[in-house]
């Protein structure tokens, strides 16, 4: 299909006379059937409505709330105008997954949540037309693997998150030779293994990785860089390393009643739940039935509640020891959690859990918080309340509560490593680790965050890793 001739902007005052729409939605009752995803796309006339909305600010509030400062309002005018394939070129100019993090970014508190129109309107739906845009780049051929001129150097990537996915597209376009190291037999890290389908089908990531290798990309699957292959292998084949390999140990259950049968890590469950493949080797998890409660209030636990529910739950509750307002999960995935059946419980904190008859865990104690001051991170402090024990029965546990970085082994040269005092690696502002060559991005920096903040640490480390090359090596004029 042509790409639409352009048409003159609505007025800046758009906003005014055009109510955001939100994008198609499935019912509750149809999408708890199965994984597909729950939001549909816009109609083209709808997108253009609705990119029409922004005001086009000279100093963009929406830009300084993007992680990757995206070119915003200049995709939104172009996609107003109806040109698709133009706006998605100028969203690919900051983003290498921008049709990933539309769909599982916390819009609401980055950059909807800067955006100008809040307290005036409702703010621009840049979320969902950043979504259109690239899904039709993709559909509509202007999305390409276009070669590169070899420049010499190599670069092993470690790990096939966000994180190492964004530093080995920076850097295959700009000639390098990457190659990605993958621990497991199926690449995309967390974005296919943890993040369900509901939120992104797999078929997204993996047209992502498929350009990935077109553009010339290598995947070795399978191997364990730090046990299989080490650090000293990999500074003698390659150039520079990254190394991306997330945040996945689980924070331990530390209440007494934690070590009982039907007391899972949250990560192993949706992995289980999440990835139809003989690839993925877990212990099946039976739901069906069942009353589950989910312990945490991130966007781990929101994972496990929905999750739990299309496994045919009969009841699913969130254990949270803070208030709404606290809470760290994304409000969208709350409120579709809420939609589709999940019950939560806030100021609640687990403090034991017991087993019955049977020796498996049958309830959860807790006890209810108040709030007190803000403490270092500005999140209030909770504090038990005297005298408010409470049960919770539970058939089975999904402990939620976050993850650590994963140590190498005992031995493995990246011990040469600095890290930070919780496990994490220490990198300058290139991205650089205490060993000059290697680089260090994403949730193995920074713990637990974002998919765009990854994607942000896999661009800023592939150009600091350009200027270490360039500054300490001639390039091969072959």
């Amino acid at each position: 299909m042509p790409t639409p001739e352009p048409q003159k902007p609505l007025a800046k005052y758009a906003w005014s006379t055009i109510a955001r729409a939100a994008p198609p939605k499935r019912t509750a009752d149809d999408r708890l059937c199965d994984f597909g995803e729950i939001y549909g796309e816009y109609d083209e006339a709808t997108v253009r409505a609705q990119a029409s909305r922004c005001i086009q600010c000279p100093n963009a509030l929406c830009m300084q709330g993007c992680p990757l400062s995206n070119r915003i309002p200049e995709w939104l005018a172009l996609a107003a105008q109806g040109l698709f394939l133009e706006a998605a070129e100028i969203s690919r100019a900051t983003s290498n997954m921008p049709e990933i993090c539309s769909r599982v970014c916390p819009q609401e508190k980055l950059c909807e949540g800067a955006c100008i129109l809040n307290g005036k309107a409702e703010p621009v739906a840049i979320g969902s037309v950043e979504r259109f845009i690239n899904d039709y780049a993709f559909r509509h051929g202007g999305v390409q693997a276009v070669p590169v001129k070899p420049n010499g150097f190599r670069v092993a990537v470690i790990g096939s998150g966000p994180g190492g996915m964004s530093c080995a597209d920076e850097l295959i376009q700009l000639g390098y030779g990457v190659t990605i190291f993958e621990s497991l037999l199926i690449p995309g890290g967390l974005l296919v293994n943890g993040i369900p389908g509901f939120k992104l089908e797999k078929d997204i990531v993996e047209r992502r990785i498929d350009l990935l290798v077109k553009r010339g990309v290598k995947i070795e699957l399978g191997v364990k860089v730090g046990w299989d292959v080490s650090l000293a292998q990999l500074r003698r084949d390659y150039d520079a390393v990254f190394v991306g390999v997330g945040a996945q140990k689980p924070k331990t259950l530390d209440i007494p009643g934690g070590e009982l049968s039907g007391v899972i890590d949250a990560l192993p469950f949706l992995v289980e739940k999440n990835v139809d493949s003989p690839l993925v080797d877990l212990p099946k998890v039976d739901v069906k039935g069942k009353r589950v409660a989910v312990l945490g209030g991130g966007d781990t636990a929101m994972d496990c509640l929905r999750t739990a529910l299309r496994c045919g739950a009969s009841e699913v509750a969130c254990l949270y020891r803070r208030d709404l307002a606290n809470m760290p999960g994304s409000r969208k995935e709350y409120y579709n959690a809420m939609e589709e059946g999940a019950r939560f419980e806030f100021l609640a904190n687990p403090v034991k859990l017991t087993a019955g008859p049977s020796g498996g865990v049958a309830a959860v104690e807790c006890v209810r918080m108040a709030l007190g001051e803000p403490d270092a991170s500005g999140r209030r402090k909770p504090r038990a309340v005297p005298g408010s024990e409470f049960i919770v029965p539970a058939d089975l546990v999904l402990v939620a509560y976050g993850f650590d970085a994963v140590p190498f082994p005992e031995g493995s040269d990246f011990s040469s490593i600095t890290l930070e005092d919780w496990g994490a690696f220490r990198v300058d502002r290139n991205q650089m680790t205490s060993e000059p060559g290697v680089f260090a991005g994403g949730d193995s920096v920074r713990g637990p965050s974002l998919v765009v903040h990854a994607v942000r640490d896999g661009r800023k480390a592939a150009q600091g890793i350009d200027r270490y090359l360039a500054a300490r090596h001639e390039p091969d004029p072959s």
